[in-house]
C-alpha cells in the first residue's frame, strides 16, 4: 500500500490528468438528481403527515426512509460548495443554498469549514477546525482528568450520534463567529429567518405539534448518519496522519480518507460518497462519477475498503499513537505508554 502511494506521489501530474476528465458536471444527471431526492423527500413529508392519523410507529419508518432523502439532498448541498455539481458558479450557490434549508444547515459557514476541512485532513498540525476532534496518544496522556473526560465524552458513540445532531441543528447552525466572514454571518442569519418563516407557514397549516413529529425525527436520523459517515470517513483501523513537514494532499486523500463499501441501496441514499478517497483527491468530481473514477484507475486497486460492518469497531478507536502510527481505543492506552 505504502510503496503503491509513494510511487503515486511520484507520478502526480498522471494523477491529476486521471482523474480530472471526471470533474465535469453533467446539468443533465444533476437536475435529475435533485428531482430523485427532493420530490420523494417532499412526498415522504406528506405521508408523515397521513400517517400521523394511524400510528407514530408508522411515521417513524418513514421518517427513516425520508432522512436517507435528506442524505442525498445534502450531498448535492455539498457538491455544490465545491462547485461540482454546475458549471456555473452561480448556479452552485443557489441550489446549494435551497438545499441547505432543507438540511437546516447554512451554506456559507459550512462550506467555510468544509474548505479547511480538505485542506488540512490527515495533517496533526492543523487538526481542529472542520473535522472530528482527535487527540494523540501522547497529547491524551499529558491532558487532566476533565480534558480527558471531555475527550472520551465526546468520543462516547452515543452521544456523538445522539446529542450531537441536536447541537448541531439546534446551536452550531444557528450561531455565527468573529472568525466568519461578513457573508458567511449574513448567510447564517438570512438561513434561520427563512426557516423560521418556512416553519411558521407550514405550522400555520398542520399545527406545531405535528409539525414537530415529522420534522425533528427526520432531521435527528438524518443528521446522525450524517455525523457517521464523516466519522468513517477519517477514523479507522488503516487511516494515516502526519506531521505538517510530511504531509501531502494526494497521498493523504488516499490513507486519509476512507473507501466505505455498502449495499448499493446505501450507496445510493448516501450519493456515492463512501468512495471518500477519491472525493479528497478530487472535489471537483460530482458525486454520481465517484465510483466510475474509482473503478476505471488502477491506482485505486491497493485502497482496501471498509465493509459496513467493520465501521462499528472504528467506533472503538479513539486516539491516534503517533509511535506505532494506528489508531488506538481507550482500552489500550494505558498498554501503549
Amino acid at each position: 500500500m505504502n510503496n503503491t502511494i509513494k510511487s503515486g506521489k511520484e507520478s502526480e501530474r498522471s494523477w491529476e490528468k486521471a482523474v480530472m476528465k471526471y470533474a465535469h458536471p453533467d446539468l443533465k444527471k444533476s437536475i435529475w438528481q435533485i428531482c430523485n431526492s427532493v420530490i420523494p423527500y417532499i412526498f415522504m413529508w406528506y405521508l408523515m403527515y397521513r400517517s400521523l392519523e394511524y400510528s407514530y410507529w408508522i411515521t417513524l419508518l418513514l421518517a427513516l426512509v425520508a432522512s436517507g432523502f435528506l442524505i442525498r439532498i445534502f450531498i448535492i448541498f455539498h457538491d455544490c460548495g465545491h462547485r461540482s455539481f454546475f458549471v456555473s458558479k452561480r448556479a452552485n450557490e443557489i441550489v446549494g443554498m435551497i438545499m441547505g434549508l432543507f438540511a437546516f444547515t447554512p451554506y456559507y459557514k459550512w462550506h467555510g469549514q468544509h474548505s479547511i476541512h480538505h485542506a488540512t485532513s490527515g495533517n496533526l498540525d492543523k487538526r481542529g477546525i472542520g473535522d472530528i476532534w482527535t487527540m494523540t496518544l501522547e497529547e491524551y496522556q499529558k491532558s487532566s482528568n476533565r480534558e480527558k473526560f471531555m475527550y472520551r465524552a465526546f468520543r462516547n458513540p452515543f452521544i456523538m450520534f445522539t446529542l450531537g445532531p441536536v447541537l448541531l441543528i439546534l446551536i452550531q447552525n444557528r450561531i455565527s463567529t468573529k472568525t466568519m466572514t461578513k457573508s458567511a454571518k449574513i448567510n447564517v442569519y438570512f438561513t434561520n429567518l427563512i426557516l423560521l418563516i418556512m416553519a411558521g407557514l407550514i405550522i400555520m397549516l398542520i399545527g406545531i405539534k405535528a409539525y414537530l413529529l415529522i420534522q425533528l425525527p427526520i432531521l435527528l436520523i438524518g443528521h446522525s448518519i450524517g455525523i457517521w459517515l464523516f466519522y468513517i470517513q477519517h477514523q479507522y483501523d488503516e487511516v494515516n496522519w502526519e506531521r505538517n513537514n510530511k504531509w501531502d494532499y494526494k497521498t493523504s486523500a488516499i490513507t486519509g480518507s476512507s473507501f466505505l463499501k455498502v449495499p448499493a441501496v446505501l450507496q445510493w441514499f448516501t450519493g456515492n460518497i463512501g468512495f471518500h478517497h477519491v472525493h479528497h483527491l478530487s472535489s471537483r468530481i460530482p458525486n454520481y462519477y465517484l465510483e466510475k473514477c474509482h473503478n476505471e484507475n488502477e491506482f485505486f486497486r491497493e485502497v482496501k475498503p471498509i465493509v459496513f460492518f467493520s465501521t462499528f469497531r472504528a467506533l472503538t478507536l479513539g486516539l491516534w499513537d503517533e509511535k506505532n502510527r494506528k489508531m488506538i481505543s481507550f482500552r489500550k492506552a494505558p498498554a501503549a505508554i
